[in-house]
């Protein structure tokens, strides 16, 4: 069973990217709603792959990224970055942080499945 992360301060965005992805076979997902409350289930759950919004209320999403790429234990984990910023400086920013993808909102739900997919390697 693979593990996914949601993390946005929408819980309308939340429930989107949750159903996006409730085709996958063999995966759960887990919600935070800011990026502190990411950080402390991250401390307690291993997740294989963390979807980020940048535009959150109490810490940045480039600030949990690069917390999160500062651990050995999610040094390899593919953290995909799903926010409303479609300006260039904010991709290039957060993939050089180390973002594995950068996605825009609004989304199309099977374009999120299909990337996922390839992010968790499930055929």
């Amino acid at each position: 069973m693979k593990s996914i992360l949601i993390v946005d301060d929408s819980p309308t965005m939340r429930r989107m990217v949750r159903a996006s992805l409730r085709d996958l076979k063999n995966v759960s997902c887990n919600e935070a709603a800011s990026g502190l409350e990411a950080i402390e289930q991250l401390a307690l759950a291993r997740s294989d792959l963390i979807i980020l919004d940048l535009n959150m209320p109490d810490m940045h999403g480039l600030d949990v990224l690069r917390f999160v790429r500062g651990h050995d234990a999610y040094r390899d984990v593919p953290i995909l970055v799903l926010t409303t910023r479609d300006d260039e400086e904010s991709k290039d920013v957060a993939l050089a942080a180390g973002a594995s993808l950068y996605l825009t909102k609004p989304f199309p739900p099977p374009f999120l499945a299909t990337h996922v997919r390839e992010l968790l390697h499930m055929n």
